[in-house]
């Protein structure tokens, strides 16, 4: 029997954001199309060929793209909404970023105009801080085979020596994440199932052996539409070619797995990270014939892997049958390099495996399981070590962070006063007029902010220096929101290198890289906080910025923080406890934080939770027990306050119509959403949960350089008020601005405070 290992994607982005330069001269106009698939060309060739020399034996193609997979399938399925002007099944460049990010007009970099049209939907991938494009499927659009990149990244790979496993979203995922403008997206299986057969055809022709299918729906709740479209599709796509390595991740097959097991392909991958249990059930179900391929190291998080435990586990199957070991998921999800991290605490660095050090753990176990434990006796070693001094390491506990917790009290997370009464108390005190207009906090992060950043942290700028550069970034943007008229101000956050980062880099418990990025979407990288030990806040971590921008205006500025929620959701979090344990402990330093700026004379704070919606487990008998630990972590941050400062929160991306109960139970002043790309779709749950509190539904998309007009933003807040109170909502946009242009920002917020102006005046 043969141990094999596979890798099933790796990051995109290039060890140093290469893509992300890339993309953003390019669109910038600085470089040509050619120049950017030169550059594209150049990091799948260097990843190819870092996979294989790590001792990769399945390589994946396709597995990159230019902005989002999800998006490259519907472009290969000439699924493309009508308001982007392309014939049907046929695209270029200039459309494919039309579909990601909107246009105003002349596409730099491309030569096309296609006038001002608005960006697909962008969402959470499953329980991922990675965002695709939703598909869109229109009833008077036929789908045509658009450009076969899978195939050309196939050819591609090949002429330069690598055989690769093309990677493939499966049909009946895309049709599950589709979006039908007024047509079920499953109407179209047959048509779909059509063009996958050709393609398999194409790729079969090119001398694929072996497909990788991605259908990580299996993992989720299946209606029986979804289980007769599975067998229904494998069983058309059985005969097209090349044999299928039906791939499953983010949890386990459970009431799925006889359906799995049960279509005809030939391998099959379980993810044995987020769901260990299912291995014995998957052993009795799969057929001897069927290849099995099991993800045990972890491609979501970047703890090093205990090897003995997985040789252990897998050593048994290895006698009895061929098995391919690989990553439990993509390893999109992880930084490419640990050796990259020079500056990174090395009692920490000891516990940590980034992309390039999964392959080879990965490798280590191949070896044993082949060659024998004595042929990587000293990997082996060294991996039981750290595996040994993290659990013992006084660094990860605190005690008195843990008595702290143990003695919360059900009053902590209870607000003085119900909501209508905090209404009339805020009124008095902030004094603002129907339809406020805000922001949702950041302003952009321009040029000279970041190269003052850069300065700073490598000594060339002096604290007394970047203080004071910051100082008049936060003064600039103070006086222009005054001169433009906005109600209630944000101080810019110029101070700020990311929302979630930030906030880690002061608290204890956390460590952080230097280059340490993983794709979020498109261009935009996060280098997400290492979350390895109990957290407690050691200083006020934004009291300063606020009072100094407050000292600047007498309009009220909002306090700015990000929720306990998602500090935890959008960091790589500790494995050797419960998530809500470690939430719970981040909820304290933020209330702490919280009371720190009322106390200061803060009447207005906004605690964001843009990933409360993206923790929400697969599976819905999971759902409430999640729910309420999120939000009593919540509560427990935010209930502190008199009833007269008013507490904000902001989500973007993602549906809320299902957890609604769950939002009103945060039981905040006001929240803030994205609503621009819906057309304020999203409003219509809201007002059938008859939803309490204040609501900014976002008027203007800011992931597209697309500026908006007046007219257009009334006519999205004619249509909230088709749902809501005119009282109940604020104008604002759908997110921050941080990744703007200050040239795009101006319009586009003149614009909206025009707006509400008009709408006032009605």
């Amino acid at each position: 029997m043969t141990v094999t290992i596979a890798t099933l994607g790796f990051p995109r982005i290039g060890p140093r954001r290469e893509l992300k330069f890339a993309l953003e001269k390019f669109w910038s106009g600085r470089i040509g199309e050619a120049e950017l698939q030169e550059a594209a060309s150049g990091l799948r060739t260097a990843a190819w060929a870092r996979q294989k020399a790590l001792g990769a034996d399945w390589l994946p193609s396709n597995d990159f793209s230019l902005y989002d997979h999800v998006l490259d399938t519907s472009v290969m399925l000439g699924a493309i909404p009508s308001r982007y002007g392309a014939a049907d099944g046929v695209t270029d460049l200039a459309t494919y970023f039309a579909m990601a990010r909107g246009t105003t007009g002349e596409d730099a970099g491309c030569g096309h105009s296609h006038g001002s049209v608005t960006a697909g939907e962008m969402t959470k991938w499953f329980d991922t801080n990675y965002h695709y494009i939703v598909p869109e499927i229109e009833p008077d659009r036929k789908l045509a085979l658009g450009r076969l990149k899978v195939v050309e990244e196939y050819r591609e790979a090949q002429a330069q020596g690598y055989e690769t496993r093309p990677v493939l979203l499966g049909p009946v995922t895309w049709l599950s994440l589709a979006k039908g403008h007024g047509i079920d997206p499953f109407d179209l299986l047959d048509e779909v199932l059509g063009l996958y057969r050709v393609i398999l055809g194409h790729l079969a022709h090119a001398g694929a052996e072996w497909v990788q299918i991605d259908e990580p729906i299996l993992v989720t709740d299946l209606s029986e539409q979804q289980r007769a479209a599975f067998t229904r599709a494998y069983a058309a796509l059985q005969r097209s070619g090349p044999k299928l390595m039906l791939t499953t991740y983010f949890g386990g097959l459970e009431d799925n797995l006889a359906l799995a097991t049960a279509l005809p392909v030939q391998g099959l991958h379980v993810d044995l990270v987020r769901a260990p249990g299912q291995l014995d059930a998957v052993l009795r179900a799969a057929p001897k014939d069927l290849l099995l391929s099991l993800g045990v190291i972890d491609g979501r998080n970047v703890w090093r892997a205990d090897l003995d435990a997985v040789l252990e586990r897998v050593a048994p199957i290895a006698a009895s049958r061929d098995v391919v070991l690989a990553p439990s998921c993509s390893l999109l999800h992880v930084p490419v390099d640990l050796t990259l991290e020079p500056r990174l605490d090395a009692e920490v660095k000891q516990w940590l495996a980034f992309a390039v050090q999964k392959v080879e753990e990965l490798a280590v176990l191949k070896r044993a399981l082949n060659e024998g434990r004595d042929s990587v006796a000293g990997p082996l070693a060294a991996a039981a070590e750290a595996a040994a001094n993290r659990k013992v390491s006084p660094r990860i506990h605190d005690a008195a962070v843990q008595a702290r917790v143990a003695q919360a009290t059900p009053d902590m997370r209870e607000r003085r006063s119900g909501h209508a009464e905090r209404a009339r108390a805020q009124a008095g005190l902030l004094d603002l007029p129907p339809f406020p207009t805000t922001t949702i906090g950041s302003f952009p992060q321009t040029a000279e902010v970041r190269h003052a950043r850069a300065e700073h942290n490598r000594g060339n700028l002096d604290d007394a220096g970047y203080q004071q550069f910051l100082r008049e970034e936060t003064e600039r943007a103070i006086r222009w929101q005054e001169d433009v008229g906005l109600d209630m101000l944000v101080h810019g956050e110029f101070e700020r290198n990311d929302m979630v980062q930030y906030f880690g880099e002061q608290l204890a418990g956390f460590a952080f890289t230097v280059n340490g990025w993983v794709q979020s979407y498109g261009s935009r990288c996060v280098r997400p906080p290492i979350l390895f030990g109990d957290v407690r806040r050691t200083h006020p971590m934004t009291v300063d910025w606020w009072r100094f921008a407050q000292g600047l205006t007498d309009k009220p500025v909002k306090g700015m923080l990000t929720g306990p929620v998602t500090i935890l959701n959008w960091s790589f979090v500790r494995d050797d406890q419960p998530r809500e344990a470690s939430c719970r402990q981040i909820a304290f330093a933020i209330r702490d934080e919280v009371l720190d700026l009322e106390a200061a004379g803060c009447r207005a704070i906004q605690i964001d939770e843009a990933a409360l919606r993206e923790g929400l487990p697969l599976r819905k008998r999971d759902w409430q027990p999640y729910l309420d630990w999120a939000v009593d972590c919540f509560r427990l941050s935010a209930a502190g306050v008199a009833d007269g400062t008013q507490i904000h929160t902001h989500m973007c991306y993602s549906e809320f119509n299902d957890i609604l109960p769950s939002i009103g139970a945060m039981d905040t002043d006001v929240i803030s959403i994205e609503t621009a790309r819906s057309r304020m779709e999203l409003l219509e749950a809201f007002a059938k949960y008859r939803y309490p509190s204040a609501i900014g539904p976002g008027v203007y998309d800011i992931h597209s350089a697309r500026v908006p007009g007046e007219a257009e933003m009334v006519e999205l807040m004619r249509l909230a008020q088709q749902h809501l109170r005119p009282e109940q909502l604020w104008v604002n946009p759908d997110c921050g601005l941080k990744t703007r242009k200050w040239h795009e920002v101006k319009p586009a917020i003149e614009a909206m405070v025009a707006a509400a102006r008009t709408l006032r005046a009605a």
